[in-house]
């Protein structure tokens, strides 16, 4: 099934994706518990469950687009249609693509300034 670049491919239901970005954020805590971290240093950092599932979408488009890394207009049009197709994950879109100065070590943003 062709896809072009605009279009994310529904794969689950928001409730399924949810609990999948639930589940891996809880890992994610307990790991870097065990480590000794303390969590008042690192929960602010992590994504909200509805980020990660943006993040989650997003990579798999950049999967099915056969791993190439998206330009700022791409980023911006993959996110924008995940927000059209998951339209309950319309503010952690915008999150996501308004936050150009960001702490977040995870966000696309930071990762893409710093190449």
């Amino acid at each position: 099934m062709p896809q072009n670049d605009e279009t994310t491919r529904r794969r689950a239901s928001l409730e399924l994706l949810r609990a999948e970005a639930s589940d891996e954020l809880s890992a994610v805590i307990a790991e870097r518990l065990r480590a000794g971290e303390d969590p008042w240093d690192f929960m602010e950092d992590l994504p909200t469950v509805d980020e990660l599932v943006v993040l989650i979408l997003r990579a798999e488009n950049i999967a099915a687009n056969g791993g190439a890394r998206p330009n700022r207009a791409r980023h911006y049009r993959v996110l924008r249609q995940i927000a059209l197709d998951y339209p309950p994950l319309t503010r952690a879109v915008w999150r996501l693509l308004g936050e150009t100065e960001s702490h977040r070590p995870w966000d696309a943003v930071v990762q893409a300034e710093s190449r």
